[in-house]
């Protein structure tokens, strides 16, 4: 299945313009992983582990665990770098139709979802702090928001890359920011980041700190889509790995720092019963008009998030349809801006679709189970490759080879393995879904098949 990427800095795209340089690569990163998670995920972490040392222990671990796939994904990145990321991985490591399972399942559960999900909390849990909006209004913004994304992201790449880096610019303002002002402008108490004391070691903390871990990962969620545009990277042997290194660090570090702010305001037993932590610790600093400042930026940051997997994951599809195993239109670039505009239409005319039907919280709880065995099975794909490929050029190699991807695999397997026993029907329910797209599988493949004479 090995295709020699050697010739154009190792792509087979060169339909779509490299024109995506690191910053491009780190801005994308950081803007789509920083969602809501950071401003909702504290509070339920706080309240499993309920020691601010095990609190920031979860975020640090989390954060370690990413960088660990985010070492993993720079190398086959460097490998391949070509549109599709992770599903040209799997598709060298285990053939297509593995491949094809990931894209049907990001397609029509995993990033669709995820985009209605993100556009239903921008109109329906955030807008309606600044102005009343009825169920009927919340579906037009939501479907509004997607739509003015998707026309940015047809219109050509450097303008999704654009509002990527203003938005990701001002999320990492307004952190920063939040924090400053929280350490310089209220009274806190450094005692909250010791007290209550971390509880004797047993099996139920050992489970409840898993539960913690499973929370923070998902607040990390969203690094791996900067592969999929690796086929528009300039000198994507350097840029996308160093933009691997340097993104999800920042996230570590300004996750870490945003909880400290939040203790310092406040205990980790009020962090627990608070639904909105990050409004308190401004409300704290510079009064009610706080509150309206974090929602602000909770709309900017939910915003830069949707742009994130707007801008990238029809890239995924773009390549399936160009491998000849998804619909064909999925292949085409617009002749004057270069995009893969209908992927791009295609992914937000359905995640439009879920967003008023109502159905993408049910669909993204079903296939948690199966997203993480992908995850592993990616970064599984680093000793599938060396050993298969032993003398194919790698421009970076995994730090820490073979324990820092055994680490993240091990961590993947555990979300995977804690989700089908804790919601063992969500989880098997997700695993049908994804099997659906073996006969499609079957079908497309057949089709691409030359015919024999």
């Amino acid at each position: 299945m090995h295709r020699d990427t050697s010739a154009v800095p190792g792509s087979t795209t060169g339909a779509l313009p490299r024109v995506l340089g690191l910053t491009d690569v780190f801005s994308l990163l950081v803007g789509t992983v920083i969602g809501s998670g950071i401003f909702i995920v504290p509070a339920a972490i706080a309240g499993a582990v309920q020691s601010p040392v095990l609190m920031l222990t979860v975020w640090i671990v989390g954060g370690v665990l990413t960088f660990f796939g985010a070492l993993a994904f720079a190398e086959l990145a460097a490998m391949y770098p070509e549109a599709g990321g992770m599903y040209v991985y799997l598709r060298e490591a285990y053939g297509g139709r593995t491949a094809f399972l990931l894209g049907w399942a990001l397609f029509f559960v995993i990033e669709s979802g995820s985009v209605a999900t993100l556009a239903v909390a921008f109109s329906s849990k955030y807008l309606p702090f600044f102005v009343t909006v009825s169920p009927l209004t919340a579906k037009i913004v939501s479907v509004a928001l997607i739509a003015v994304l998707v026309a940015i992201n047809c219109r050509g790449v450097r303008w999704g890359a654009l509002v990527q880096r203003i938005l990701t610019v001002f999320k990492i303002g307004s952190l920063v920011v939040l924090s400053l002002l929280v350490f310089t402008l209220v009274d806190g108490d450094t005692a909250n980041f010791v007290t209550p004391p971390v509880p004797a070691p047993s099996a139920s903390l050992l489970a409840s700190f898993g539960v913690a871990l499973v929370a923070s990962l998902w607040a990390y969620k969203g690094w791996e889509v900067v592969t999929f545009t690796a086929g528009e990277v300039r000198d994507p042997r350097r840029n996308l790995p160093w933009g691997l290194f340097f993104g999800t660090l920042l996230v570590l570090g300004l996750y870490v720092l945003a909880n400290l702010a939040y203790l310092y305001v406040a205990p980790a037993s009020a962090i627990a019963g608070s639904t909105r932590i990050a409004a308190d610790a401004m409300n704290a600093a510079i009064g009610p008009i706080g509150a309206s400042i974090i929602s602000i930026v909770i709309l900017f940051s939910i915003a830069g998030a949707t742009n994130g997997i707007i801008l990238t994951c029809p890239r995924v599809f773009y390549a399936m349809a160009r491998d000849g195993v998804f619909f064909p239109r999925m292949a085409s670039v617009h002749p004057r801006y270069a995009t893969p505009a209908f992927a791009i239409v295609a992914t937000g005319v359905w995640s439009a679709l879920l967003t008023l039907t109502g159905t993408f919280e049910q669909l993204l709880a079903y296939v948690i189970f199966g997203q993480w065995l992908f995850f592993g099975l990616t970064v599984a794909a680093v000793f599938v490759l060396r050993r298969r490929y032993p003398d194919l050029p790698r421009p970076y190699r995994t730090w820490g080879y073979p324990i820092t991807p055994l680490l993240f695999i091990g961590a993947a397997l555990f979300i995977s393995i804690n989700s089908l026993i804790t919601r063992p029907w969500n989880s098997l329910t997700g695993l049908g879904l994804i099997l659906l797209g073996v006969p499609a599988y079957g079908y497309w493949s057949r089709r691409s098949r030359p015919a024999t004479p």
